[in-house]
């Protein structure tokens, strides 16, 4: 059966399209956190039409697919199995079009190119698409797992920002609907069915994506809180003054900002004396020039205005400068922690109001249930997310590491969806990482609705994600 789908495979997209060498495979086989696996193959199509045929003939030989991007996904989604009888699909080559339409400020982009690639793209016509992260993702993974990143406060996530999209349906049909409509209301929205569902329906071939301005000033600090109330007080205070402008509120716990700045790479420590309980790392961002409208004023003001108003003294210390050096801390955070030890990051939402009741709430059930374990926590309070990391010494974990780690997601999901209400799996996605969980938590009702799409763009369930299944 392989071999014959490598023949007609190698048909279509020619020797250097198929790689079936074992030292060639290896490097598309294993997750950048989690997930590995064992494939015969790796198909790389360079057209749309080209992962249509590649679907269309794995599904007349019986085979089953892996859709690859740029494979930064942390839930073990993007890999094969371990059967070895799985074809990856990788987009890479598939990166030759990136159309930009400066009037309609919207770009429509081949699945493979990278956000990095289009960002170059799009600055010499003043626009970005507003979606920043750590990694470099492709488009398409960008799509089917509604990226977020650290700006989603002021510009969305990728579902908000989607206008078209052209995606291979299982059977090798090819499904063009790359409108660059704002307003279409005429029934089914067609592509947010493919939107979040880890490809699930189908593998993304080109997208329309909508633009934004690039910003011409921005504005930084990075805030010292006493605790987690403290950041919370200042959220909403901002959200006041500077709300037209805020564009990220990413919050940085002692610990995980005590590690970044000990194991990173040329960081140098914001804060005069001991670390903070939490640091807040405030943006502002404008296409005024600094001219018509004073960025770092606004926000001195802004932040002094608050100080002088809070009873509670929550603010500590506060830092205006470099916009880069406090980024760098930030970006730096996920690296850093891997090298302290074991880890097993959590990437949850609830209600932003309650993210210091539930932060506490985890910290305490730890504390009490595994003290040996460390909350090393950060991320996106300005929208309710937040990367739990729990970091331990491998030497005193049990030795029956699985029950462990499975006992440590259930403690804190349990904690996070019945406790407070929030979702287990903010903007990461499900996977096979998190695969329990969906059956655990999603209601019956949602999980029939997915199943029965599943049934109908994948009866024979021939793209292996077992998100929804």
């Amino acid at each position: 059966m392989t071999g014959a789908v490598v023949t007609a495979l190698r048909a279509l997209l020619g020797d250097g399209g198929v790689l079936t060498e074992r030292h060639d495979v290896a490097r598309y086989e294993t997750g950048w956190r989690y997930g590995s696996g064992r494939a015969f193959a790796v198909a790389l199509p360079a057209t749309p039409q080209q992962v249509a045929d590649v679907l269309r003939a794995c599904a007349e030989h019986g085979v089953r697919v892996q859709p690859l991007g740029a494979n930064t996904g942390l839930v073990g989604a993007s890999n094969p199995d371990a059967t070895g009888e799985q074809l990856v699909l990788s987009l890479e080559r598939l990166n030759a079009t990136i159309d930009v339409d400066p009037i309609d400020a919207v770009a429509v982009v081949d699945a493979g190119v990278l956000l990095s690639q289009l960002q170059a793209a799009l600055e010499p016509h003043g626009l970005w698409f507003p979606i920043d992260l750590g990694a470099d993702p492709q488009i398409g993974g960008m799509v089917v797992t509604n990226t977020g990143g650290t700006r989603l406060l002021r510009y969305g996530d990728v579902r908000r920002n989607l206008l078209g999209i052209e995606v291979a349906l299982p059977d090798g049909t090819l499904v063009e609907r790359l409108q660059r409509l704002r307003k279409n209301n005429t029934g089914l929205d067609f592509k947010q069915l493919f939107v979040g569902t880890s490809g699930a329906y189908g593998v993304v071939t080109r997208a329309t994506l909508q633009l934004g301005p690039l910003p011409r000033q921005r504005a930084t600090a990075f805030v010292a809180a006493g605790d987690g109330q403290a950041v919370l007080d200042l959220l909403a205070s901002l959200t006041r003054a500077v709300g037209d402008v805020l564009t990220a509120f990413e919050v940085i716990s002692h610990d995980a900002l005590e590690i970044t700045l000990r194991r990173g790479h040329n960081l140098r420590t914001p804060f005069r004396g001991e670390l903070p309980a939490y640091a807040a790392l405030v943006e502002l961002a404008s296409t005024f020039g600094p001219e018509r409208l004073d960025l770092q004023a606004a926000l001195e003001e802004a932040l002094v205005a608050h100080a002088e108003g809070d009873p509670r003294g929550g603010i500590v210390d506060v830092l205006i400068g470099d916009g880069e050096d406090f980024w760098a801390i930030r970006h730096q955070i996920t690296e850093s922690v891997r090298e302290e030890g074991r880890v097993l990051a959590f990437d949850v939402a609830v209600p932003r109001a309650r993210l210091a009741e539930f932060t506490e709430a985890v910290r305490a059930a730890l504390a009490q249930a595994y003290p040996f374990v460390r909350l090393c926590d950060y991320g996106h309070w300005g929208d309710g997310g937040s990367h739990l990391n729990l970091v331990w010494d491998r030497s005193a974990a049990p030795a029956d590491e699985a029950s462990f780690w499975s006992a440590l997601q259930t403690l804190v999901y349990d904690l996070c969806v019945h406790g407070f209400d929030g979702s287990f799996s903010a903007e990461h996605g499900v996977g096979p990482h998190n695969h329990a969980f969906y059956r655990r938590y999603v209601p019956a009702p949602v999980q029939r609705a997915a199943r029965a799409l599943k049934e109908h763009f994948d009866p024979q369930r021939r793209l292996s994600h077992r998100y929804p299944d």
